[in-house]
């Protein structure tokens, strides 16, 4: 089988899309032996989290250390899930993975997202790693990824998403958050004004808590910024190549836990610097080349789109703003809206090739009841397919406007199927862009 195949599989095994629980997923991997022997850390939040990963892979590969990540979701291939020295894995080197979790599950069944994450940790652990990083899905306490216990956890911002299973308010969520925590281990947590429950949960296993403010900050100006912890001072470093206001926040983060790591995984000041000047992750306020401009964010919850709408006020003057934008139907899409409206003089709504997705006329009607406040004579538009709605933007703008594409990773995908596309002010649909 393919790893098309095994996919197709994993999607009609299990009756539930998300299933949250642990005894299922613990028992498999038990049965697979499943273990790292290097440092492991473990990276739950609501927002950041890929930021935070994609840092600590960066300046870990540039302090000379073989690293396995295991991040999602992707954007294109499966396969970028599962990252060894800083490149995605074959997409066959999975395929005997796949094969012994279905042998050893026997008549257990797994979620798509349980039965993938077992595959990828396998494959992980046949790598001679000096150091493995987990993103967490969903959560925390019953992610699949829990099942490991970590030397380290980092939790980033706690903000509100997937209610329905993590609770109504922030401090129930952050109570889900801290389920990644291990007694006596550090915990470092990023977010600067944190739930009170990740201290108390902390406080109650004897968690080595670093906590940003208390035990490591950071300060900058308009060039340069610096970072203190516990022991260890790093000054007049370059901004992260990651754009956006809250990268500080995410990069603060994983010095804390490289200070955390220091005994195990010691770190020069050099790696930190090269690491977080060359790290990549595309999708997270990626500006493409070129006029228009382009620019591509998974921002898909208020907290996020808030932040983006920030980064997008200090990109500077564009006459117009044309947005294309799809999201999952559970998601907070009034809260999304209110947030990027005023910024937004086009809308071109999308469809979504999932059926959780809400439809581009979902999106439309969602944005004409929301009642929001908007440029003078906005429109909206709908298409079937993230790169049709972009094809679309690009030809009505001029090469001084800028495009948006954001929401669900679906979206940001969806326009990158071919590769990075190189958008043409006033193309004439339905020709797509032209790729390189």
């Amino acid at each position: 089988m393919t790893l098309d195949d095994w996919l197709a599989h994993c999607e009609r095994l299990h009756p539930k899309t998300i299933d949250m629980t642990l005894e299922r997923v613990r028992a498999v991997k038990e049965r697979l032996g499943i273990a790292f022997d290097c440092p492991t850390v473990v990276v739950a939040g609501t927002n950041g989290k890929g930021s935070t990963c994609a840092m600590l892979e960066s300046i870990a590969l540039h302090a000379g250390y073989r690293v396995g990540l295991y991040i999602k979701p992707h954007l294109v291939h499966f396969q970028e899930r599962c990252r060894v020295g800083g490149a995605p894995v074959a997409a066959e080197s999975l395929e005997p993975h796949f094969e012994a979790v279905e042998a050893a599950r026997g008549d257990i069944t797994l979620s798509y997202f349980e039965f993938t994450t077992l595959a990828i940790m396998r494959r992980l652990q046949h790598e001679p790693l000096d150091l493995v990083i987990l993103e967490v899905g969903l959560g925390g306490r019953l992610d699949a990824v829990n099942v490991v216990d970590a030397d380290c956890a980092v939790i980033t911002s706690i903000d509100l998403d997937h209610t329905e299973y993590l609770g109504p308010d922030r401090e129930s969520v952050g109570r889900e958050k801290a389920g990644i925590m291990r007694a006596g281990r550090p915990v470092v947590v990023s977010d600067p004004l944190p739930p009170a429950s990740l201290a108390a949960r902390a406080a109650e296993l004897g968690c080595d808590l670093r906590q940003l403010g208390r035990d490591f900050t950071f300060s900058g100006d308009r060039t340069q910024w610096q970072w203190a912890g516990r022991g260890k001072r790093y000054s007049g470093m370059s901004y992260p190549a990651l754009r956006g206001v809250n990268q500080l926040l995410n990069a603060s983060g994983v010095l804390a836990a490289f200070e955390a790591l220091a005994d195990r995984l010691p770190i020069s000041a050099q790696a930190v610097r090269t690491g977080l000047a060359l790290v990549e992750l595309p999708g997270r306020f990626q500006v493409l080349a070129g006029q228009p401009a382009v620019v591509l964010d998974v921002a898909h919850n208020p907290h996020a789109v808030a932040a983006l709408a920030q980064n997008l006020d200090q990109m500077g003057f564009f006459p117009r703003t044309h947005a294309v934008f799809g999201a999952m139907g559970d998601k907070d899409l009034a809260g999304i809206l209110a947030r990027i409206a005023p910024l937004v003089d086009v809308w071109h709504f999308t469809d979504l090739p999932i059926a959780r997705a809400a439809t581009a006329e979902q999106l439309q009607a969602a944005f004409r009841a929301a009642g929001l406040k908007t440029p003078p004579d906005v429109t909206t538009h709908t298409h079937a397919t993230p790169l049709d709605a972009l094809q679309a933007a690009a030809a009505g703008a001029t090469t001084a406007d800028r495009i948006l594409v954001f929401g669900s990773f679906y979206t940001v995908g969806g326009v990158l199927q071919q590769g990075i596309p190189r958008v043409t002010a006033g193309a004439t649909a339905p020709q797509p862009p032209t790729l390189h």
